[in-house]
């Protein structure tokens, strides 16, 4: 049967069919792909956040589905679909990290480091927020690495060490990976000698780098506002 997105009716008989494509993938066929989808279906068309929250959750418990960890932890997190729950939140971000989502480590890691207003009443642990962001350093989350370069570039008081040297390396890599406030740390520390030798050419390649980046990055805002969408 051929649909006609043009028509409403039409629309909405094609969304209920995805529907139940995706419960039939689900709870007949027991897929985790399908129940994934089922609960980004309850989340983005239904809005059904309390049903979608609870899709996520079995599929993340019954089948170790790594996005559904982390859709269920950023669920606790918000108190969408649910009440608000660091612990919980924490709990899931660890089960999608072990299930091989890097975003889930990223997060697991922030909140044993981070002072944000939600996660302030949280005891840091600064050994684990180091092991899970480096984990999704190694996952190559470019923000990852960009974010523990800065830990090492600062030191936490009774926690973390100053060392330059560590600095540098997840700076280069962030950088690699397409963060363009690394790139412009890596040019600083050729310039000065921080952590690496002092290098004048290498820092002019990287604070070309760094403003190349941020040129290609204002050139896509300028797409996506024109086109009316906004940039990620």
């Amino acid at each position: 049967m051929a649909f006609d997105m043009k028509k409403e009716e039409d629309v909405k008989e094609f969304l209920d069919n995805i529907g139940i494509e995706y419960r039939f993938g689900c709870f007949s066929e027991q897929k985790p792909e399908s129940c994934h989808m089922l609960g980004d279906y309850l989340e983005a068309v239904k809005k059904d956040f309390e049903k979608a929250a609870k899709v996520f959750r079995s599929n993340c418990d019954d089948s170790s589905f790594a996005k559904s960890c982390y859709k269920f932890a950023n669920y606790n997190f918000l108190g969408k679909g649910c009440r608000q729950n660091m612990d919980e939140a924490y709990s899931y971000y660890l089960k999608g990290c072990t299930a091989g989502d890097y975003d889930s480590c990223l997060n697991g890691g922030l909140m044993c480091v981070s002072n944000t207003p939600t996660n302030a009443q949280r005891p840091k642990d600064y050994e684990k927020g180091l092991e899970l962001l480096g984990k999704a350093c190694d996952g190559e989350n470019a923000f990852s690495c960009y974010y523990i370069s800065g830990m090492f570039i600062q030191g936490v008081k009774n926690a973390i060490t100053k060392d330059m040297s560590k600095a540098f390396h997840f700076s280069m890599k962030a950088c690699e990976l397409g963060n363009m406030y690394a790139c412009a740390n890596v040019s600083q520390m050729f310039r000065k000698g921080d952590g690496i030798q002092k290098d004048e050419a290498k820092s002019e390649e990287y604070k070309k780098k760094a403003l190349d980046m941020q040129e290609e990055f204002k050139q896509q805002a300028q797409v996506q506002f024109q086109q009316g969408t906004a940039p990620v």
